[in-house]
């Protein structure tokens, strides 16, 4: 026995992945094994024998016992918010009904230390498994750096307790800012004053206790994988680099076809697409604090994509993120302001070889309050490459030449054998808050989408009054038979002259009007 936690000691002390995580974790290493601080422990032991035995059946009990394993684990004040706590206690006492609160007391935040104390354990298993998961490649829990390609995978259950250190506020936040981390405890959620008047915040609260209340009735038994996307920017003959303009302008790639969806939910689409979160350069957004737009919607309807913000930091240029896994929990109504919980959803989603459910998530990032500069060269090429990036194939190098279709990955297959007949389901990229033109991005979708290879795109306008006319423009373009050279060079020319404000049209009419006259 003793040579047996010997061995397993020293395996631990030789993982590159867990050294680099260690220090993001509310855990300390104990002869090269993970475990609570002692006083945390018993905190948490207290708190699963429920509220009978921890007297712990309010907001107002609970932030107090959050605030002593703050304490044991040397979080200070300055770690947080202003007066979260008073937000636990405003929401649990106040904003919930007393049959919710005592339900949640009495069986999810037992459930969920129950669920803490298993947490060493739980990531000792995972190392010891991560490299056997895809033949060898890494795939253990580990900060995964900007410019690093390479995949995460995680068990549904070591996400729900991961998530319940965020609720519980347990996750050192000091380092996190110089490694262009975001904050991932739940004070913020929390903070007060916001907690008494904003709703929405109310709602996406209930969205995240409702995954508590059904992962604690049942442990889902599936996996997540997340993965890092490069597109190399210097030449590598093993992948498509990062492409010029003259590499768009040259494609005779077909573009491919075309699906408008004037109303509905890009989680919604039935088929087997690739779903983008419209995410700012920090994934996950606004999600943990006081703002409720689309991609934040996302995350917390599928919290446990929320995971992904524990290790992977802001997006470079030539980057992705897909997320593949992700079980829903929650329905919505309303967005923005009129954001509500809806309800209980099943996710009846199949699941691949890997356990992973078929619902692949890609978070790109567009440029954020572009202005006129959308229409430079620069900023074209950094859109439609930024797409590009997400939509890729990933496939194993086979003999011969490696497939034009290929970015940088730490798999190097397919994971997927139908990989080839899964599209792109989006809707209107950097349009909202970020300020982006819609009727450009549409297109710079439109030929990424093409030129990786993906069959089509399913394109959600969310009732947005500038694509009222998209299913027309469309029609022209496939009847013109433009491949993704000629689209392309078409978005340029029209770029220069909005740009010199030589024309002050939109798109979909200054290309109407062009074709018009050269026919």
């Amino acid at each position: 026995m003793f040579f047996r936690k010997l061995g397993k000691a020293l395996k631990m002390e030789k993982k590159e992945d867990h050294r680099s995580i260690l220090k993001y974790l509310p855990l300390v290493s104990q002869s090269s094994s993970l475990a609570w601080p002692r006083s945390v422990e018993q905190e948490l032991q207290t708190l699963s024998m429920g509220p009978n035995k921890s007297m712990v059946d309010s907001g107002k009990v609970l932030a107090l016992h959050i605030t002593n394993m703050r304490k044991s684990l040397s979080l200070d004040a300055s770690d947080r918010s202003p007066d979260p706590l008073q937000g636990y206690a405003i929401f649990f006492d106040k904003k919930i009904s007393r049959e919710e609160s005592a339900k949640f007391f009495g069986e999810v935040v037992p459930a969920l230390c129950g669920l803490l104390l298993q947490l060493p354990s739980m990531l000792e298993t995972h190392y010891q498994n991560a490299d056997h998961v895809l033949d060898g490649v890494t795939s253990g829990l580990r900060l995964l750096a900007p410019q690093e390609a390479g995949i995460v995978f995680l068990s549904q259950e070591l996400i729900a307790a991961l998530l319940a250190c965020s609720f519980f506020c347990l996750f050192p936040e000091a380092d996190r800012r110089s490694k262009h981390l975001q904050s991932i405890n739940f004070d913020d959620l929390f903070s007060f004053p916001s907690m008494i008047h904003c709703t929405k915040r109310e709602n996406k609260i209930r969205c995240i206790v409702h995954y508590f209340e059904r992962v604690c009735q049942c442990i889902p038994t599936g996996f997540v994988s997340f993965e890092r996307k490069v597109l190399p920017r210097g030449h590598n003959p093993h992948y498509v680099s990062y492409p010029n303009a003259d590499y768009w302008a040259k494609s005779t790639t077909p573009l491919c076809s075309v699906e408008i969806h004037t109303s509905g939910a890009i989680e919604d689409q039935p088929g087997e697409a690739l779903e983008v979160d419209f995410a700012d350069e920090y994934i996950g957004g606004l999600t943990l604090s006081y703002d409720t737009l689309q991609e934040e919607i996302r995350f917390v309807i599928n919290p446990e994509l929320i995971a992904g913000m524990i290790f992977l930091p802001r997006m470079d240029a030539n980057e992705a993120i897909e997320i593949v896994g992700v079980e829903r929990f929650s329905r919505y109504t309303g967005y923005g302001p009129s954001f509500q919980y809806a309800g209980d959803y099943t996710d009846e989603k199949d699941s691949d070889t890997f356990k992973r459910r078929k619902t692949r998530v890609i978070a790109i990032d567009a440029l954020p309050n572009p202005g006129s500069t959308q229409y430079k060269p620069d900023g074209l090429l950094r859109e439609i490459n930024k797409a590009f990036s997400g939509y890729l194939h990933q496939c194993k190098h086979q003999a011969g030449p490696p497939p034009s279709s290929s970015v940088e990955s730490s798999k190097r297959w397919c994971m997927d054998d139908h990989e080839e007949k899964v599209g792109v389901a989006t809707g209107n990229w950097g349009c909202g808050v970020f300020g982006g033109d819609p009727e450009v991005k549409i297109m710079l979708q439109w030929l990424a989408i093409s030129q990786s290879g993906r069959p089509f795109m399913s394109y959600y306008t969310f009732g947005l009054q500038a694509l009222q006319n998209v299913n027309r423009v469309v029609e022209r373009i496939s009847l013109q038979e433009m491949n993704v050279g000629e689209l392309w060079s078409k978005l340029v020319e029209y770029s220069a002259e909005r740009f010199s404000r030589r024309t002050r049209l939109g798109f979909f009419s200054w290309l109407t009007s062009s074709l018009s006259a050269t026919n």
